[in-house]
Protein backbone atom coordinates (compact mmCIF):
# COMPACT_ATOMS: atom_id res chain seq x y z
CA UNK A 1 0.00 0.00 0.00
CA UNK A 2 1.10 3.61 -1.02
CA UNK A 3 1.45 6.48 1.29
CA UNK A 4 -1.48 9.17 0.95
CA UNK A 5 -1.55 11.62 -1.45
CA UNK A 6 -4.21 13.97 -2.22
CA UNK A 7 -3.40 15.52 -5.37
CA UNK A 8 -6.09 12.77 -6.57
CA UNK A 9 -9.36 12.40 -5.43
CA UNK A 10 -11.51 9.26 -7.22
CA UNK A 11 -14.24 11.01 -9.12
CA UNK A 12 -17.77 9.05 -8.95
CA UNK A 13 -19.75 10.62 -12.06
CA UNK A 14 -19.70 8.03 -14.27
CA UNK A 15 -18.52 5.19 -11.77
CA UNK A 16 -20.46 1.77 -11.55
CA UNK A 17 -19.96 2.33 -7.66
CA UNK A 18 -18.07 -0.73 -6.48
CA UNK A 19 -16.71 -1.71 -3.59
CA UNK A 20 -13.25 -3.31 -5.57
CA UNK A 21 -12.86 0.39 -6.42
CA UNK A 22 -12.58 2.06 -3.14
CA UNK A 23 -9.86 -1.02 -2.15
CA UNK A 24 -7.80 -0.18 -5.37
CA UNK A 25 -7.78 3.41 -4.51
CA UNK A 26 -6.68 2.81 -0.97
CA UNK A 27 -4.07 0.34 -1.64
CA UNK A 28 -3.13 3.94 -4.67
CA UNK A 29 -2.78 5.87 -1.50
CA UNK A 30 -5.80 7.57 -2.79
CA UNK A 31 -7.82 8.46 0.25
CA UNK A 32 -10.22 10.89 -1.30
CA UNK A 33 -13.90 10.53 -3.15
CA UNK A 34 -15.67 13.07 -4.69
CA UNK A 35 -19.47 12.56 -5.75
CA UNK A 36 -22.30 14.63 -5.96
CA UNK A 37 -25.72 14.23 -4.53
CA UNK A 38 -26.90 14.07 -8.15
CA UNK A 39 -24.96 10.63 -9.07
CA UNK A 40 -26.27 7.88 -10.30
CA UNK A 41 -29.86 9.31 -10.34
CA UNK A 42 -29.26 10.41 -7.16
CA UNK A 43 -28.49 7.18 -5.43
CA UNK A 44 -24.49 8.03 -5.22
CA UNK A 45 -24.60 8.51 -1.99
CA UNK A 46 -26.67 5.11 -0.99
CA UNK A 47 -24.65 3.35 -3.19
CA UNK A 48 -21.42 4.29 -1.65
CA UNK A 49 -22.38 3.81 2.08
CA UNK A 50 -23.28 0.46 1.66
CA UNK A 51 -20.38 -0.49 -0.46
CA UNK A 52 -18.10 1.47 1.40
CA UNK A 53 -19.41 -0.15 4.78
CA UNK A 54 -16.11 -0.11 7.06
CA UNK A 55 -14.12 1.51 4.14
CA UNK A 56 -15.71 4.79 4.26
CA UNK A 57 -13.53 6.11 7.46
CA UNK A 58 -10.50 5.99 5.67
CA UNK A 59 -11.86 8.48 2.94
CA UNK A 60 -12.03 12.07 2.70
CA UNK A 61 -15.57 12.53 0.97
CA UNK A 62 -16.66 15.41 -0.87
CA UNK A 63 -19.38 15.66 -2.73
CA UNK A 64 -22.24 18.77 -4.27
CA UNK A 65 -25.64 19.60 -3.94
CA UNK A 66 -27.40 22.20 -6.49
CA UNK A 67 -29.09 19.26 -8.58
CA UNK A 68 -32.85 17.57 -7.22
CA UNK A 69 -35.10 14.99 -8.94
CA UNK A 70 -37.92 15.97 -10.93
CA UNK A 71 -40.62 14.23 -13.22
CA UNK A 72 -38.10 13.05 -16.34
CA UNK A 73 -34.47 14.40 -14.63
CA UNK A 74 -33.29 16.88 -12.86
CA UNK A 75 -33.70 20.48 -12.51
CA UNK A 76 -30.78 22.61 -11.04
CA UNK A 77 -31.85 25.14 -8.27
CA UNK A 78 -29.84 27.42 -5.34
CA UNK A 79 -32.96 28.28 -3.03
CA UNK A 80 -31.15 27.50 0.60
CA UNK A 81 -33.82 25.36 1.71
CA UNK A 82 -33.31 22.90 -0.91
CA UNK A 83 -29.62 23.28 -0.36
CA UNK A 84 -29.67 22.68 3.04
CA UNK A 85 -32.57 19.65 3.03
CA UNK A 86 -30.04 18.05 0.60
CA UNK A 87 -27.10 18.53 2.46
CA UNK A 88 -28.97 17.27 5.59
CA UNK A 89 -30.04 14.02 3.69
CA UNK A 90 -26.59 13.73 2.79
CA UNK A 91 -25.77 13.54 6.24
CA UNK A 92 -28.34 10.71 7.03
CA UNK A 93 -27.26 8.78 4.41
CA UNK A 94 -23.73 8.33 4.82
CA UNK A 95 -23.73 8.27 8.28
CA UNK A 96 -21.36 11.27 8.84
CA UNK A 97 -20.71 14.83 7.92
CA UNK A 98 -18.92 15.20 4.45
CA UNK A 99 -15.97 16.84 4.90
CA UNK A 100 -16.21 19.28 1.56
CA UNK A 101 -19.90 20.00 -0.22
CA UNK A 102 -19.37 22.07 -3.27
CA UNK A 103 -21.67 24.25 -4.87
CA UNK A 104 -22.94 22.23 -7.80
CA UNK A 105 -22.30 24.54 -11.40
CA UNK A 106 -24.10 27.26 -9.51
CA UNK A 107 -23.62 28.85 -12.99
CA UNK A 108 -27.20 26.96 -14.52
CA UNK A 109 -28.85 28.97 -12.41
CA UNK A 110 -27.36 32.43 -12.93
CA UNK A 111 -26.67 32.40 -16.55
CA UNK A 112 -29.57 34.14 -17.43
CA UNK A 113 -30.02 36.44 -14.62
CA UNK A 114 -29.19 40.08 -14.60
CA UNK A 115 -26.42 40.68 -12.57
CA UNK A 116 -27.90 42.26 -9.38
CA UNK A 117 -30.26 39.10 -8.99
CA UNK A 118 -27.18 36.51 -10.05
CA UNK A 119 -25.52 37.99 -7.27
CA UNK A 120 -27.48 38.17 -4.74
CA UNK A 121 -29.22 34.57 -5.21
CA UNK A 122 -25.49 33.59 -5.63
CA UNK A 123 -24.74 35.01 -2.32
CA UNK A 124 -27.32 33.41 -0.40
CA UNK A 125 -26.18 30.09 -2.08
CA UNK A 126 -22.76 30.56 -0.30
CA UNK A 127 -24.00 31.75 2.93
CA UNK A 128 -26.14 28.89 3.67
CA UNK A 129 -22.97 26.60 3.00
CA UNK A 130 -21.04 28.63 4.83
CA UNK A 131 -23.74 28.55 7.34
CA UNK A 132 -23.78 24.40 7.42
CA UNK A 133 -20.34 24.00 7.76
CA UNK A 134 -20.28 26.42 11.26
CA UNK A 135 -23.21 24.37 12.44
CA UNK A 136 -20.93 20.82 11.61
CA UNK A 137 -22.91 19.37 8.39
CA UNK A 138 -19.91 19.53 6.62
CA UNK A 139 -16.15 19.94 7.17
CA UNK A 140 -15.39 22.90 4.28
CA UNK A 141 -17.57 24.35 1.63
CA UNK A 142 -16.62 25.00 -2.09
CA UNK A 143 -18.30 25.77 -5.45
CA UNK A 144 -17.75 23.36 -8.39
CA UNK A 145 -18.16 25.12 -11.62
CA UNK A 146 -18.21 23.85 -15.50
CA UNK A 147 -18.85 27.08 -17.16
CA UNK A 148 -16.98 29.70 -14.68
CA UNK A 149 -17.66 32.69 -16.84
CA UNK A 150 -21.12 33.81 -15.10
CA UNK A 151 -19.73 33.64 -11.67
CA UNK A 152 -16.92 35.95 -12.54
CA UNK A 153 -19.51 38.87 -12.61
CA UNK A 154 -21.83 37.71 -9.30
CA UNK A 155 -19.08 37.93 -7.09
CA UNK A 156 -17.98 40.73 -4.64
CA UNK A 157 -16.41 41.24 -1.51
CA UNK A 158 -19.75 40.72 0.06
CA UNK A 159 -20.28 37.00 -1.44
CA UNK A 160 -18.35 34.10 0.87
CA UNK A 161 -15.47 32.65 0.00
CA UNK A 162 -14.99 28.84 -0.76
CA UNK A 163 -12.35 26.65 1.04
CA UNK A 164 -12.31 25.18 -2.60
CA UNK A 165 -13.15 26.18 -6.53
CA UNK A 166 -13.24 23.21 -8.37
CA UNK A 167 -12.87 23.89 -12.04
CA UNK A 168 -12.63 21.85 -15.50
CA UNK A 169 -8.71 21.36 -16.00
CA UNK A 170 -6.44 19.99 -18.79
CA UNK A 171 -5.05 20.32 -22.68
CA UNK A 172 -8.43 20.32 -24.27
CA UNK A 173 -10.18 22.95 -22.02
CA UNK A 174 -10.99 25.58 -24.17
CA UNK A 175 -9.18 29.25 -24.02
CA UNK A 176 -12.27 31.27 -23.01
CA UNK A 177 -12.50 28.73 -19.71
CA UNK A 178 -8.71 28.64 -18.78
CA UNK A 179 -9.23 32.87 -18.46
CA UNK A 180 -12.63 32.94 -16.52
CA UNK A 181 -11.23 30.19 -14.21
CA UNK A 182 -8.40 31.99 -13.48
CA UNK A 183 -9.96 35.16 -13.58
CA UNK A 184 -12.86 33.53 -11.03
CA UNK A 185 -10.06 32.34 -8.41
CA UNK A 186 -8.36 35.68 -8.58
CA UNK A 187 -11.65 37.57 -7.47
CA UNK A 188 -12.46 34.90 -5.09
CA UNK A 189 -9.28 33.53 -3.71
CA UNK A 190 -6.75 33.98 -1.21
CA UNK A 191 -4.38 32.28 0.43
CA UNK A 192 -6.76 29.78 2.19
CA UNK A 193 -8.91 28.99 -1.07
CA UNK A 194 -7.79 25.50 -3.29
CA UNK A 195 -8.35 25.53 -6.36
CA UNK A 196 -9.29 21.55 -7.60
CA UNK A 197 -9.86 20.32 -10.60
CA UNK A 198 -11.96 18.34 -12.80
CA UNK A 199 -11.93 16.30 -16.24
CA UNK A 200 -8.78 16.34 -16.88
CA UNK A 201 -9.56 14.16 -20.26
CA UNK A 202 -12.45 16.08 -20.87
CA UNK A 203 -14.37 12.94 -20.35
CA UNK A 204 -12.88 10.11 -22.07
CA UNK A 205 -8.87 9.33 -21.71
CA UNK A 206 -9.65 6.85 -25.03
CA UNK A 207 -10.42 9.56 -27.31
CA UNK A 208 -7.87 9.43 -30.65
CA UNK A 209 -6.85 13.46 -29.87
CA UNK A 210 -4.46 12.20 -27.52
CA UNK A 211 -2.87 9.54 -30.01
CA UNK A 212 -2.30 12.75 -32.32
CA UNK A 213 0.21 15.15 -30.82
CA UNK A 214 3.10 14.33 -27.84
CA UNK A 215 1.36 15.53 -24.62
CA UNK A 216 5.18 14.31 -23.25
CA UNK A 217 6.70 17.65 -24.93
CA UNK A 218 4.90 19.52 -21.34
CA UNK A 219 6.68 16.94 -19.28
CA UNK A 220 10.65 18.50 -18.20
CA UNK A 221 11.83 15.09 -18.29
CA UNK A 222 10.56 12.51 -21.28
CA UNK A 223 11.12 9.07 -19.80
CA UNK A 224 10.87 6.01 -22.75
CA UNK A 225 7.60 4.62 -20.41
CA UNK A 226 5.84 7.54 -20.01
CA UNK A 227 2.36 7.29 -22.15
CA UNK A 228 0.28 9.79 -23.86
CA UNK A 229 -2.60 9.78 -21.09
CA UNK A 230 0.14 10.30 -18.23
CA UNK A 231 1.61 12.90 -19.60
CA UNK A 232 -1.80 14.54 -20.26
CA UNK A 233 -3.07 14.01 -17.29
CA UNK A 234 0.22 15.32 -15.05
CA UNK A 235 -0.27 18.44 -17.46
CA UNK A 236 -4.01 18.75 -16.42
CA UNK A 237 -2.60 20.05 -12.45
CA UNK A 238 -0.75 23.59 -14.93
CA UNK A 239 -3.91 24.08 -16.90
CA UNK A 240 -5.19 25.74 -14.52
CA UNK A 241 -2.36 25.58 -11.72
CA UNK A 242 -4.67 23.25 -9.45
CA UNK A 243 -3.67 21.25 -6.37
CA UNK A 244 -5.78 18.12 -6.80
CA UNK A 245 -7.74 16.22 -9.37
CA UNK A 246 -11.21 14.30 -9.47
CA UNK A 247 -10.57 11.62 -12.47
CA UNK A 248 -12.90 8.60 -12.52
CA UNK A 249 -12.08 5.32 -13.61
CA UNK A 250 -13.45 1.98 -12.77
CA UNK A 251 -10.06 0.03 -14.67
CA UNK A 252 -7.50 -0.31 -11.88
CA UNK A 253 -4.68 -0.22 -14.26
CA UNK A 254 -5.53 3.25 -15.30
CA UNK A 255 -5.95 4.38 -12.16
CA UNK A 256 -2.23 3.45 -11.15
CA UNK A 257 -1.16 4.99 -14.76
CA UNK A 258 -2.18 8.56 -13.42
CA UNK A 259 -0.75 7.65 -9.70
CA UNK A 260 2.48 6.58 -11.58
CA UNK A 261 1.95 10.03 -13.69
CA UNK A 262 2.59 12.35 -10.56
CA UNK A 263 5.90 11.43 -10.30
CA UNK A 264 7.18 13.61 -13.60
CA UNK A 265 7.27 16.97 -13.47
CA UNK A 266 5.72 19.51 -15.92
CA UNK A 267 7.69 22.02 -17.88
CA UNK A 268 6.58 25.43 -16.71
CA UNK A 269 7.52 27.30 -20.00
CA UNK A 270 5.94 24.56 -22.38
CA UNK A 271 2.58 25.43 -20.62
CA UNK A 272 3.02 29.31 -20.81
CA UNK A 273 4.07 28.93 -24.83
CA UNK A 274 0.95 26.68 -24.93
CA UNK A 275 -0.92 29.42 -23.37
CA UNK A 276 0.15 32.12 -25.06
CA UNK A 277 -0.69 30.38 -28.76
CA UNK A 278 -4.36 30.02 -27.06
CA UNK A 279 -4.49 33.71 -26.16
CA UNK A 280 -2.95 34.32 -29.40
CA UNK A 281 -5.42 31.88 -31.68
CA UNK A 282 -8.26 33.54 -29.66
CA UNK A 283 -7.15 37.49 -30.33
CA UNK A 284 -7.23 36.81 -33.93
CA UNK A 285 -11.05 34.93 -33.73
CA UNK A 286 -12.52 38.64 -31.97
CA UNK A 287 -9.99 40.79 -34.37
CA UNK A 288 -11.83 38.34 -37.42
CA UNK A 289 -15.65 38.90 -35.69
CA UNK A 290 -14.99 42.22 -35.42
Amino acid sequence: MRAPDRRIALGLHRSRHQRDQLTNALDLGITAIDTAFSYRGFASHTILADIGRGLLDRFTISTKVGFFPRPGGAEHSLDPARLIGALEQTNRVLGRAPDLVFLHNPEHSLRDAVTGRAHDALARACAVLADATDKGLCGAWGVSTWDPSPLADAIDTTVAKPAVLMVRCGLLVGVHTLRAADLLAHRWGDHSTQVWGMSPFSGNAHDPVWSRFDARVFLRERPDHVTQVQAAFRTAYALPRVSTVAVGTDNPVHLRELVDALTFEVDEQAVLQYRDLLLGGARQDAHKRS
